[in-house]
């Protein structure tokens, strides 16, 4: 007799390999080009500007100010940030280094020997008063340095060389650019009457204005205003205040390591690389490597890139947060610039020298 099996066979499922996940195609790096040649629109009028109608604002300002007004009148769009935020940080900081092949360490140590003293007693005093006024006012610690090494140093430049280091934001770089700008203004104004009415020679008041007034073109118009020697001297004063970028940078960004770390730092990766490039740059200038039209040609092209990486710095920076910033950031700026004034008097005084 046949049996059969009626119970049914173990069914067997067949499993089968998960299908791989879909690759995701990495993001295309964002195009620096729509936000670089907005910036060089605002850019080119600014430079022309600054150098034929409107010498006493200065091509750096009138970037600024209308890259402030186009990003909060017209809002930039989202695709233009990338080239901006390149303006703003990587050719300000390709603008020091450029600058520095403008710079003669030769003549500068020629005319330090007789302004040092009085270019350390008043950059000291600078960030001294900048400290102990923005703390009083209860200023943030990121506009107390900028407004510090502005008005002690050389403006916009020693800002730019700061900025990156601390990690400031494009508010408070046109913050601090615009407080000190509008000092330099005043000072053009009335330091040539005050040099006057405290009869004053040509060294004095080259000094003065050399070591007390903040940009470059502000030194130039108010010393030249006095005579062509005040000027000479003025000048060159200035060229030798910019070599405090160095060390100051160097100072900031152990500090800011320092803070970070809570004690242990590592010098290697706060170091600001591009003032190293802007010392190399001024050694390579003064050993005449490149031959006597390089110095003329570094300074305009330096010049032409703070004029383009402020104009980022304007395109980046919110209205509306400058002027929650408030009155006080201004009234230190006035109090510090102040301070250098006088300071640098008293130390011409000290030494002989007024």
């Amino acid at each position: 007799m046949c049996i059969v099996n009626t119970e049914q066979a173990p069914e067997v499922k067949v499993q089968t390999p998960p299908s791989p996940a879909p690759t995701e195609k990495p993001a295309a790096p964002k195009s620096i080009w729509p936000g670089l040649l907005l910036a060089v629109l605002i850019a080119a009028p600014s430079a022309w500007l600054g150098s034929t109608a409107l010498k006493l604002i200065g091509g750096p300002v009138i970037a600024i100010i209308l890259g402030i007004l186009i990003n909060n009148v017209v809002k930039v769009p989202a695709s233009a940030r990338p080239g901006i935020a390149f303006c703003s940080k990587k050719i300000l900081q390709g603008a020091i280094i450029v600058l520095g092949g403008s710079l003669s360490l030769s003549q500068v140590c020629e005319t330090g020997r007789s302004s040092l003293a009085v270019m350390l007693i008043s950059l000291s005093a600078a960030l001294v008063a900048a400290f102990v006024i923005g703390r009083l006012l209860k200023v943030s610690s990121n506009l107390i340095s900028l407004v510090g090494v502005g008005t002690g140093i050389c403006g916009g430049s020693a800002i730019a060389a700061v900025a990156p280091i601390i990690k400031a934001d494009d508010d408070e770089i046109a913050f601090s650019i615009s407080t000190v700008f509008m000092f330099n203004v005043i000072a053009v104004l009335i330091f040539p009457l005050i040099g006057h009415a405290l009869a004053m020679n040509d060294n004095s008041f080259g000094l003065w204005s050399g070591t007390a007034i903040n940009d470059t073109s502000s030194v130039v118009a108010a010393s030249y205003s006095f005579s062509k020697e005040a000027g000479d001297i003025a000048t060159v004063t200035k060229l030798a205040r910019t070599t405090m970028i160095v060390p100051i940078s160097l100072a900031f960004a152990l500090l800011v390591s320092r803070r970070r770390g809570q004690g242990s730092y590592s010098l290697r990766k706060v170091f600001p690389w591009f003032v190293l490039g802007f010392l190399v740059a001024s050694v390579v200038n003064t050993l005449g490597i490149l031959g006597p039209h390089f110095p003329p040609l570094a300074g305009e092209a330096g010049k032409l890139m703070i004029v383009l990486a402020l104009a980022g710095v304007g395109l980046g920076a919110d209205l509306r947060k400058m002027i929650q910033i408030g009155p006080r950031p201004i009234l230190m700026g006035l109090l510090v610039w102040v301070v250098v004034a006088l300071s640098s008097l008293g130390a011409q005084s000290l030494t002989g020298q007024l």
